[in-house]
């Protein structure tokens, strides 16, 4: 009988906004995943294959975020001070710049995908299900 009431008294802790929360940081972390996967990719098809499935990934966690905030199991944090988020984009933007220069210093080529392939170009012996 003490087994029984441990059992269920375990099984009554964990809510349904604890098992969401779960699942939005799974969520959350498949697409750190699936990003770090797609900036690794040199096959063409294997990086649009992750990028399909980071924006899978993003907008199912944006849809459970939505549903949880609408249903109060998840509290958002304080907004940030202005004078903060403006310094952060200052910053990334001066990161940004001085890439961009020491790419062109190095010879690189700029654009939002360029990628040398350090593979020769192959065909694909597998039918990608994420393309259809």
């Amino acid at each position: 009988m003490n087994q029984q009431q441990n059992q269920s008294q375990s099984q009554q802790m964990l809510t349904e906004s604890d098992y969401l929360n779960v699942m939005l940081s799974d969520l959350k972390r498949t697409a750190r995943e699936y990003t770090t996967a797609t900036t690794e990719s040199a096959c063409p098809v294997v990086r649009r294959m992750f990028t399909d499935l980071t924006n899978s990934t993003l907008r199912l966690q944006g849809e459970l975020f939505q549903v949880m905030e609408q249903n109060q199991m998840y509290t958002t944090p304080s907004p940030a001070p202005r004078q903060m988020i403006d310094k952060e984009i200052q910053t990334a933007q001066q990161d940004h710049q001085q890439t961009h220069q020491m790419a062109q210093q190095h010879g690189m080529q700029s654009g939002a995908f360029y990628h040398q392939s350090n593979v020769p170009n192959h065909t694909s012996n597998v039918q990608n299900p994420y393309l259809t």
